[in-house]
Formats: structure tokens, sequence, C-alpha cells
């Protein structure tokens, strides 16, 4: 398979709301992860960022434009592969250790990371056998309720366990923007991880059924609005008998 240079990983799209989205074409759709950039007044916002297989910061300009806060939707290595990178980061409590000690295991590296995620190979000197997330302990811990505060926008903190025990969601009620992480997407969800929780999962999802939204950007797949997000988390509600 061949190789990509650096400088053509990741790819950038400038969305309403000074919302830009931020991914690695080079990685399958099922395993490529979103990395939001939102822009506020005092200061940017990054939630997730990618494998880390190429740097974000050498190669995406707009995530040094700025005093950036990291944060993290959970821990699995997709989202959370340059969070080294960023001196200020923030990850909910339960997963602060997966954070400061990333091991191939707790990321689930071991179960996902091979060439076959890819379409093209990270450049020289990746080798999948070799992967691991750099350790990168949060600067700031959070909980539901908490807030991340850029000066003229406020995202809600939302705790969505069920993928992972220390999922979060980040919400807008200003705008009424969310960006859910894994807990649910446009696409097939994860709900056997081994940390996984299936009662916590249906908690997470009927908690964001009624939750007012314009627009969801999910951990993967593309973002959708208010109707699409009704029939997504009630389909999968009834397919739990939760609804």
């Amino acid at each position: 398979m061949q190789r990509v240079s650096a400088d053509k990983w990741y790819r950038t799209r400038r969305l309403a709301d000074d919302v830009t989205h931020i991914d690695e074409p080079h990685i399958r759709t099922f395993y490529r992860c979103n990395i939001w950039h939102v822009r506020g007044r005092d200061q940017d916002m990054l939630v997730d960022s990618g494998m880390g297989v190429v740097s974000l910061r050498a190669h995406v300009a707009l995530v040094n434009e700025r005093p950036l806060t990291a944060v993290a939707s959970h821990t699995h290595f997709d989202h959370i592969g340059c969070h080294h990178e960023f001196a200020e980061r923030c990850v909910h409590h339960a997963e602060a250790e997966i954070l400061a000690h990333p091991t191939r295991q707790a990321t689930l590296a071991d179960s996902y990371v091979n060439n076959e995620i890819f379409t093209a190979l990270p450049p020289e000197p990746y080798r999948a056998e070799a992967y691991a997330v750099a350790a990168a302990p949060a600067t700031r811990l959070l909980g539901d309720g908490d807030a991340i505060d850029l000066g003229d926008r406020y995202f809600e903190v939302i705790h969505t366990p069920g993928h992972s025990p220390g999922g979060i969601a980040l919400y807008e009620a200003a705008t009424q923007i969310l960006f859910s992480g894994d807990i649910v997407y446009d696409g097939p969800l994860v709900e056997d991880c081994y940390h996984s929780d299936a009662t916590d999962y249906v908690a997470s999802m009927a908690r964001l059924y009624d939750l007012p939204v314009s627009v969801v950007h999910g951990g993967h797949f593309p973002s959708y609005g208010a109707e699409r997000h009704k029939e997504i988390v009630g389909e999968w509600l009834k397919t739990k008998g939760a609804l």
C-alpha cells in the first residue's frame, strides 16, 4: 500500500457557526474520527484530535492560531492521538487514567489498528505494530453539567456513558449544536467495547432523545439535523425496548 505525505494527511472544511471539520481522509470511513474546531471570542476548542499518526499542530495551521482547549469526547485511540500536542486538555474523570496512561489495550488500538483501516498508509516511520497513543495527562477533569467557556460561547458537558464510561457530549444551548462523540452518530454504533455498558447506553440515548438540536456533529460519519437525530435515537431506543 502506498504512503501519503504528511502535508496531505488532513483536510479541513469550514462549516456554519465558526465550526471547522478536520479529518484524516486516508483512514477508512468507519474508523475515521471527526475532529471539530470551534472558534470562540477568548479561546478556541478542539473536540477530539484524531489518530495521531501525523502531527495535527504541524499540518493544520488553524489549531495554532489562538489559545485552545483540547477536549476528549472519550479516550479511544482514534480520538486522542494528538492530545499531547496541546497544553490544555480536558477529559471526563472516568477516563482520566487512560488519557494519562494510554495503553494499546485501553485505547482499543490492539483491537483495531492494522493496515486495513487505511486506504493509504501514513508517512514513515509509521508501523501498525508499533503504533501507540502518547500520554496526555488532563489539565482539567470534567463532570456532568460542567462547561467549556470560550468567552462568548458556552458548551455544557453531558456525561454519556455507554460506549465508554467517560464518554461526553458537548451542547451549546444558544445554537443548539451538539458534539456527540461516539454515543450517537449517523452510522453503525459500537456497543461492545471492553468497557461498554448496555444499561448506561440506553440511559444516555434516552437523555439525548428530547434534547433540542439544530445540528449534531458526531465522532464519526456526516453531521445531521434535528429530524434525523430523532430518527436515529428513536429507532435505536425501540430496538432496546426503551421507547
